[in-house]
């Protein structure tokens, strides 16, 4: 029995609240169980030097935890520095958006997602993702009303689930007291369509089979399919 009491292939409970910001062109809190994640979209009219006079857009993405996000203490990034962790992170979150979108289409315009972590229980960057791009959505559908984009650059969603060995059983949707004990842990990143956009796993004091391998791909196939009909319906 998992801690949650969880079936092997369960999710925690999956809520996603748009337009919490008055401010941004697309926001939303997704809250995956106890993982709370404030998703932001800010929009400017210009890319960085390396895409100047090129005609394609950018998405990119930064992430952070609050102080109290954990049962201690953090001291904020803001004034000690950005960790590694931080860092891999929210280049992480950035390169599986941008999968989704059609650069061409965008424009020579940027959206940077602000990823905020309010609470954390496992699996923030899988949910900053998956929030992530509902807020891309939003502020790309603010551009389309405007008028300022021709044609849809979003081509597929993009969501991004856990999947890991707990006690000798492959789980999906990892809290973190399995994250923290798991032998094996994963995170599938995958668009609305089932493509892989990026897989990161490794064994932790035991290594794992190709047949278990495979096991956590389809675990993480319905995984995303969950979380890409939430994503759908949330942005209406």
């Amino acid at each position: 029995m998992r801690p949650s009491g969880r079936e092997l292939d369960a999710m925690r409970p999956v809520e996603i609240e748009t337009g919490l910001s008055r401010h941004a062109e697309g926001s939303c809190m997704i809250k995956c169980g106890a993982t709370h994640v404030l998703c932001t979209a800010s929009l400017e009219e210009r890319v960085p030097p390396f895409l100047k006079n090129t005609g394609l857009g950018w998405v990119t993405a930064e992430y952070g935890m609050l102080p109290r996000a954990t049962n201690t203490r953090m001291r904020r990034e803001a004034k000690s520095g950005q960790s590694g962790r931080t860092q891999e992170i929210q280049r992480l979150i950035g390169r599986s958006l941008r999968a989704g979108v059609d650069r061409v289409a965008l424009g020579e315009r940027q959206i940077t997602i602000d990823c905020d972590v309010i609470q954390a229980d496992g699996g923030t960057r899988c949910a900053s993702i998956t929030g992530g791009w509902v807020a891309l959505r939003l502020a790309v559908n603010a551009l389309m009303k405007a008028g300022d984009v021709v044609s849809d650059p979003l081509v597929d969603p993009i969501a991004a689930v856990s999947c890991g060995i707990y006690a000798g059983q492959p789980v999906l949707d990892l809290d973190y007291p399995e994250d923290s004990e798991a032998g094996v842990d994963g995170n599938f990143v995958m668009t609305g369509s089932g493509k892989l956009v990026e897989v990161q796993m490794s064994a932790e004091g035991a290594t794992f089979s190709k047949d278990e391998m495979q096991t956590l791909m389809q675990l993480a196939d319905k995984g995303v399919a969950e979380l890409v009909s939430a994503q759908l319906v949330a942005v209406g």
